[in-house]
């Protein structure tokens, strides 16, 4: 009886026993499944779900042809899982027909990283023990392709990588000055920053998860945001020609000891810059060897005192307004005296020449030009200025752009009244003078000056296209005559030997103008040559100008390089050759 009470005791106690630990893992599970299950999920999937970022590659730069100023380019991050990590990992070793596996110790594979990253071994190691429960830790940064393939070959397991894009400038300072760069901050000058609106990209994000060998699960993946990548931005610029102007107009200015230097050429018909370029200027891949003056462009932000290449639209404005013709007689004195004091001299000394309008322009004289302005109003002069597309920035907006200063008349002292005529008392920049020309050169039109043909965005849509609605300077006759009389300055001016180009009609004006600093004009110059080819039937218009030359202060110094320009757009554009000669007007009666 007692052990019959016994029994049945111990099976009781141990009916009890394995209802408590069957209740505590009933109670246990429903804490982890139930009450907890949410906290748990979520803390289960922190430790194995990676948020990555998708990145979209920003928008090209491209030149007329399509060729690459500033593009986008794979660059890696390279990542580690820290989780993971151990004291050593495996790593397969072929010896002969042999496969073995050994154990690589931690030491030995954070010194092979630096070596193949670049990195120092007190960094990486720094990266890879922070946090050893992070599942994602950077070792190194924006790595080539060659560098990724050597952290491949590594094998390491618990290395991976992200691919990111970074921005390169294939052909260095090729339009740089225009194109601008990018910085850590993004987008820092020229085009890079004002047409941030079309080349800006949009990075997306993405989930995935990993195993605990810390491999990625396939499949895990889920795009949390999409990316999008920038638009291309497609330039007016021939990207050769423009190589081409910039090396000469660099050799000519280092050989002159001038401060500046600037050239814009311009098509005629559309009014498309064929090229922009500047001295000094840039390479945007490296920045640190960059003056700080030459990190925008010189061509739209730098207005000066252009001297007599404002002769043409002087007399284009008086010819319009039906005051004088080609040969307007004009009794030219030796020296101008101004009421009030003061006079006005030519470059060259003389006694009185009797000059027809045509002889003013090919002989650049200031005192005959300055006689044939007072034959109109000083408020009409200035209002065909304005026309020429003077005292204000150009269409082209571009960063940090200047838009010159012809000042209003009621600022006119009596000199100035003079001056204007012949490019001093005001100021413009190349851009302008180019515009103007083109103007010219476009029977009296001006068309808004372009830089951008427009912006590709990924889906094809195209954004950013130009103006071209234009505005009439002076009448198509008025255009001529005065294309006419600067083509004698080419032909029988001083530089003529200088400006011709054999076959092809050119039109041309030089200026020399003297610099104003705290209202005083020094011994500092800006030197310059304008014009147009062919002649007949304008084409493309040059300006070249040189700022606070040291050897050479006059514009015979700038003379052949406008003639080497001249003669390289005739050859990469395919100018027609002329067939009729240029016409021969009066100089003197």
């Amino acid at each position: 009886m007692d052990n019959s009470r016994k029994t049945r005791r111990r099976i009781a106690a141990s009916i009890l026993g394995i209802l408590l630990v069957v209740g505590l893992f009933v109670g246990r599970l429903v804490d982890i499944q139930v009450v907890r299950a949410e906290e748990l999920n979520t803390e289960s999937l922190g430790k194995r779900s990676i948020t990555v970022t998708d990145y979209a590659a920003r928008g090209s730069i491209v030149d007329t042809n399509g060729v690459v100023l500033a593009g986008s380019v794979d660059r890696y991050d390279i990542t580690a899982s820290p989780r993971v990590i151990e004291g050593t990992f495996p790593r397969k070793v072929v010896e002969g027909d042999k496969t073995t596996t050994i154990k690589v110790p931690f030491a030995q594979g954070v010194a092979e990283l630096a070596e193949a990253t670049g990195e120092s071994e007190e960094d990486v190691r720094a990266a890879l023990t922070a946090d050893p429960t992070s599942n994602h830790a950077y070792i190194a940064k924006k790595k080539t392709l060659k560098v990724l393939l050597a952290v491949q070959a590594l094998k390491i397991p618990w290395v991976y990588s992200e691919v990111v894009p970074s921005r390169t400038y294939p052909n260095g300072a090729v339009a740089a000055n225009l194109v601008g760069f990018m910085g850590k901050d993004g987008a820092q000058t020229g085009l890079e920053l004002t047409e941030d609106s079309c080349l800006a990209n949009t990075n997306g994000s993405s989930v995935y998860e990993r195993g605990s060998d810390g491999v990625r699960i396939p499949g895990s993946t889920v795009t949390t945001k999409a990316s999008q990548a920038g638009g291309t931005l497609k330039l007016t610029i021939d990207s050769d020609f423009n190589y081409y102007v910039q090396q000469v107009v660099g050799k000519r200015a280092k050989e002159l000891g001038a401060d500046w230097a600037t050239a814009v050429v311009v098509r005629v018909e559309d009014a498309h810059l064929m090229a922009v370029v500047d001295y000094p200027t840039v390479d945007p891949n490296n920045l640190n060897a960059a003056r700080r003056d030459a990190l925008g462009s010189l061509a739209f932000s730098t207005p000066y005192e252009p001297g007599s290449t404002m002769k043409p639209l002087t007399a284009a404005s008086l010819l319009d307004a039906g005051k004088i013709t080609q040969t307007t007689h004009v009794v030219t004195p030796g020296r101008l005296a101004v009421e009030g004091g003061g006079s006005i001299k030519d470059s060259f000394v003389h006694g009185t020449i009797n000059y027809t309008t045509g002889g003013v322009i090919t002989n650049s004289s200031n005192i005959g030009i300055s006689l044939l302005s007072k034959k109109l109003g000083v408020d009409d002069r200035r209002d065909y200025l304005l026309k020429f597309g003077l005292d204000q920035k150009t269409a082209v907006g571009f960063n940090g752009e200047s838009g010159g200063d012809v000042p209003e008349t009621s600022r006119w002292d009596n000199i100035t009244k003079y001056a204007i005529s012949f490019g001093q008392g005001m100021t413009t920049t190349s851009a302008q003078v180019a515009s103007a020309y083109q103007a010219l050169g476009n029977d009296g039109v001006r068309l808004p000056l372009t830089l951008v043909e427009g912006c590709e965005m990924p889906d094809g849509t195209v954004t950013e296209v130009p103006e071209t609605e234009g505005v009439r300077a002076v009448s198509a006759t008025a255009a001529k005559q005065t294309v006419q009389m600067m083509e004698n300055v080419v032909t029988q001016g001083w530089l003529s030997a200088d400006l011709k180009i054999p076959g092809y009609r050119v039109a041309a004006k030089t200026g020399t103008a003297q610099i104003e600093e705290k209202g005083v004009y020094g011994d500092d110059y800006v030197i310059s040559v304008a014009g147009m080819v062919p002649a007949e039937n304008p084409e493309y218009v040059v300006v070249l100008t040189f700022g606070k030359p040291d050897t050479i202060k006059s514009s015979s110094a700038a003379a052949p390089t406008f003639t080497k320009i001249m003669t390289q757009l005739i050859k990469t554009f395919k100018v027609t050759p002329s067939t009729k000669p240029a016409p021969n007007i009066p100089q003197t009666w």
